[in-house]
């Protein structure tokens, strides 16, 4: 039996559970203090909002958001208009607005890992992919459009 790999939604998950370990076992310093701690809830919801927005515009245009699969087409609405990779900057802004909300120095730690593997494991197979399947539509768009921001 073959295993499946990973996606980025338990990369996303397990650096939830990672921030939240690490601020209870080992929080170090407190960055945020009270009430400001809670402003993080914007970068929570933006990031989950993003995430969405993005994952809607696949399922309306019948393309699949899952990595390693082959793309039907080039989503270039929404958010997409200003990131390649508008659901990896919802996942991570929203690791940022809970890193904010817990206030502690070590669960910052996570989010600059998590944005590593998405940019070192599924950005380049995910372009690599698109650029084989829609060739020029994909180099005009790449070139049109950051990465992340």
């Amino acid at each position: 039996m073959k295993r499946k790999a990973f996606l980025p939604p338990s990369y996303f998950l397990a650096s939830i559970v990672a921030m939240i370990a690490l601020h209870f076992l080992l929080p170090l310093r407190r960055l945020v203090p009270s009430p400001w701690n809670y402003l993080g809830v914007v970068g929570l919801a933006v990031g989950i909002a993003l995430n969405i927005w993005a994952s809607r515009l696949f399922d309306n245009a019948q393309t699949t958001v899952k990595p390693f699969e082959r793309s039907a087409c080039l989503v270039t609405r929404g958010p997409y208009r200003f990131s390649r990779h508008p659901m990896y900057l919802g996942m991570a802004l929203a690791l940022l607005g809970l890193a904010v909300i817990l206030g502690t120095a070590t669960p910052t730690i996570i989010m600059p890992a998590f944005v590593l593997a998405m940019s070192r494991k599924f950005i380049p197979v995910e372009e690599k992919d698109l650029q084989e399947a829609l060739g020029k539509e994909w180099r005009e768009y790449a070139r049109r459009v950051r990465c992340w921001i």
